[in-house]
């Protein structure tokens, strides 16, 4: 059964894997159109968009690298032509390669700046005019406790999900008045391909005592994009790994 979201459409970036594939299946089951953006995992993204149609609405995979202008203007073209202008935008695509600050060095930091901030600013950019013609829009970011507690990622990771915290506080400020709201997710240790690679994060680590599930994190997407009261926030959802 669908309700809240029907007749949108959604660009859920990094969405063939993880966090992103659970948000762009869970706005789909909520009655969106889903476009299903990837850089390399065309099965993976063809194999969501599957899903997500067994809902009754479309998805559309689409391929790009999200930190190039170029990539995301043609993205946004094809998405406008197959499915419609997009009101409802999840920056999930990210990138996690572990340093210490002794090991990191420029090439480290630019990279991960690149896909976990500035291609975040680059997509919003690019679907705010539809945003603001339609007179409403959900934008949401997603973040990381390691913004908050520094985390195991290293400092180029810390700083560029902090980054995406001001990202959203500043849209929010500046366009709540044309129905747009602007919100950042900050997930704790969650069960994915990236939190198995970090061998030093452990369940008994965090107050609950367990990882999060991707779905759990889907669920405050879903909130976000349903909700039109709450912007300007940061939900935190990290098992009490950091208490907000």
């Amino acid at each position: 059964m669908h309700n809240g979201l029907n007749g949108r459409i959604a660009l859920v970036t990094g969405a063939s894997r993880g966090i992103g594939r659970a948000i762009a299946v869970a706005l789909g089951s909520r009655g969106a159109d889903v476009a299903v953006n990837y850089q390399k995992n065309e099965d993976a993204a063809r194999e969501v968009c599957a899903r997500i149609r067994d809902e009754g609405v479309r998805a559309l995979p689409v391929q790009g690298d999200v930190a190039q202008s170029a990539d995301v203007t043609r993205m946004m073209t094809e998405i406008r032509r197959e499915l419609g202008p997009v009101t409802i935008l999840v920056n999930n695509a990210g990138i996690g390669t572990v340093r210490t600050f002794e090991e990191m060095n420029r090439q480290d930091w630019d990279e991960t700046l690149a896909v976990n901030l500035t291609a975040p600013f680059l997509v919003t950019q690019a679907v705010l005019p539809d945003m603001r013609a339609a007179g409403w829009g959900r934008i949401i970011g997603l973040s990381s406790a390691a913004a908050q507690v520094g985390g195991v990622v290293g400092p180029h990771y810390a700083a560029s999900k902090a980054g995406i915290i001001g990202l959203m506080h500043y849209y929010a400020a500046h366009l709540a008045r044309e129905g747009i709201t602007a919100n950042a997710i900050a997930p704790g240790p969650v069960t994915t391909d990236m939190s198995a690679a970090l061998p030093q994060l452990r369940p008994d680590l965090l107050p609950v005592g367990r990882f999060g599930t991707v779905e759990e994190v889907a669920e405050v997407a879903v909130m976000l994009a349903c909700n039109g009261f709450i912007t300007g926030q940061t939900i935190n959802v990290n098992g009490g790994r950091y208490l907000g």
